[in-house]
């Protein structure tokens, strides 16, 4: 593993469990049962667990990531981390603009999932970080596999919505009655507040649908210019 892919994964994990601790979502999921954890639930304990693992062993996850971030940008995994890590510790957080993110999640005809955001929005500013969670339950009587895919509105926001990690692109098996939370890291490139177009636009939707994974499945890609 090079030099420059072991900064970046120290760089990423310091920064999801700086974020972790200031994230509102992630408290009021602690503090919603008084720090009880469903044991068939993901808990944000997990997460941050799986995430260390995933930025530290970087190098050795290349295919899953490559898959993730051409998904996104069309660029390579490895790339992404050092790229992602050098630029999340260097940019600035534009503190005088406030942008709500709203969550929407939907399901395709076929999959009958129990799929919504933990939380309905979340006001943040350019350069800064978030972990926001969406909670997906299948209530019925056999395993099912879903995959999920996103958009983004309004579309020229998409270019400045940057996720870190997410559940899009890869299937998510749910037995009978089980029930996940799933996690979205992102942050909103500062540069978001020096685009004329999106000078009075101050509202961003991310809006997930997951389909139900069969074989040929034919998913819609994001809107991301």
């Amino acid at each position: 593993m090079s030099l420059c892919v072991c900064r970046s994964a120290v760089q990423l994990e310091k920064l999801l469990r700086r974020t972790l601790l200031t994230s509102p979502c992630a408290r009021r999921m602690y503090s919603a049962s008084g720090g009880a954890r469903d044991k068939k639930n993901r808990t944000v304990l997990m997460y941050v667990t799986s995430m260390t693992v995933l930025v530290g062993g970087l190098s050795y996850a290349a295919v899953p990531l490559y898959r993730m971030y051409c998904q996104s940008t069309g660029r390579g995994g490895q790339a992404f981390a050092i790229e992602a890590g050098e630029k999340i510790e260097k940019m600035d957080r534009v503190s005088h603009r406030q942008i709500r993110v709203n969550f929407s999640a939907d399901t395709g005809s076929g999959l009958r999932w129990n799929f919504k955001p933990r939380q309905s929005d979340i006001v943040v500013a350019p350069g800064e970080t978030v972990l926001a969670f969406y909670t997906a339950r299948n209530p019925g009587d056999k395993p099912v596999d879903g995959i999920a895919t996103y958009n983004i509105l309004p579309f020229e926001a998409g270019k400045y919505f940057n996720k870190i990690q997410c559940f899009c692109f890869e299937e998510q098996r749910l037995n009978p009655n089980e029930q996940v939370d799933m996690p979205v890291f992102f942050y909103i490139d500062p540069e978001y507040a020096a685009d004329p177009l999106l000078e009075n636009c101050n509202d961003i939707t991310l809006s997930y649908t997951f389909f139900e994974a069969k074989p040929g499945i034919q998913l819609p890609l994001p809107n991301i210019r």
